[in-house]
């Protein structure tokens, strides 16, 4: 055999190898992982842990099901501060972050890449700029998140939204919604829509925003947490929160932003309560 035919052997194999990986692994990898049973344990912490779990209808809990052991075989997790992340931790995070990707791709979270646990909140280094000075500052934190896929989690925090699930709070949520803002790029309030969508996104949430502040402003009691008034990502992830946790105090405080929420997420969290085990 030539040189020449070894060469384009070989050449053939690489580009074909190169191909599969490229546009067939990923997909390849997931349909292996979901031909393994889901293990009879994650479904125990799923109840316990993640109060929705056993409000959603039956079909909806296979679907979390799928999605959860999906991100435990795909995402990185690491304790800090000596932290141990045990197959409970795991499921937890999995569960809580897969509700906001229960009727949508589980691509949305593609470039999610590790979860960084601690036991309780940190300190951190924050920069902020105005325009002119840059400041740093050591800011106590129960969580964060970064476009480079990484999600900073405070363990007793977590507990925290596990132990009262209709309070406002939900670290978990809130994090993985900074994700789904970032898929276009940028953490700035509007995750990816198109067309009519989008318009309405835009024109339902400025009017939204502009209420906010406004309440703020004249000291009248917010329908939101304040701190979805600090910036619009922050805005985002807090009626997030509210949306999964508060559904029917949002829907009252501001039914067209409900309505915006249910068309991105593609489901309406109001259904949950409706089903039982």
């Amino acid at each position: 055999m030539s040189t020449a035919v070894v060469f384009a052997i070989f050449a053939t194999v690489l580009i074909s190898g190169s191909l599969f990986y490229l546009f067939f692994y990923r997909t390849w990898r997931r349909k292996r992982e979901l031909q393994q049973p889901f293990p009879k344990p994650w479904r125990s912490y799923l109840k316990k842990q993640v109060p929705a779990y056993k409000r959603l209808a039956p079909q909806q809990r296979k679907r979390l099901e799928r999605l959860v052991q999906l991100f435990v075989s795909e995402k990185d997790y690491y304790g800090c501060d000596g932290f141990e992340v045990d197959d409970r931790v795991r499921v937890t995070i999995a569960g809580h972050a897969c509700l906001l990707i229960l009727e949508r791709p589980f691509s949305d979270y593609d470039e999610v890449q590790s979860i960084l646990v601690y036991p309780d909140v940190y300190r951190a280094q924050g920069t902020e700029s105005d325009g002119l000075v840059v400041s740093h500052s050591d800011q106590v934190r129960a969580g964060e998140a970064s476009s480079r896929g990484q999600v900073v989690l405070a363990w007793s925090e977590c507990e925290s939204a596990i132990e009262e699930p209709h309070s406002p709070h939900n670290v978990i949520l809130h994090e993985f919604a900074h994700q789904l803002d970032y898929l276009d790029g940028t953490a700035d309030g509007a995750p990816p829509l198109y067309g009519e969508q989008a318009r309405n996104w835009q024109e339902t949430m400025t009017k939204a925003w502009d209420h906010l502040q406004h309440r703020l402003a004249h000291h009248h009691k917010p329908w939101l947490d304040p701190y979805g008034a600090t910036e619009p990502a922050e805005f985002f992830a807090v009626l997030t929160e509210t949306f999964f946790q508060q559904p029917e105090h949002l829907l009252e405080a501001q039914p067209d932003v409900y309505k915006a929420l249910c068309g991105y997420y593609r489901l309406d969290p109001r259904d949950f309560s409706s089903h039982r085990p």
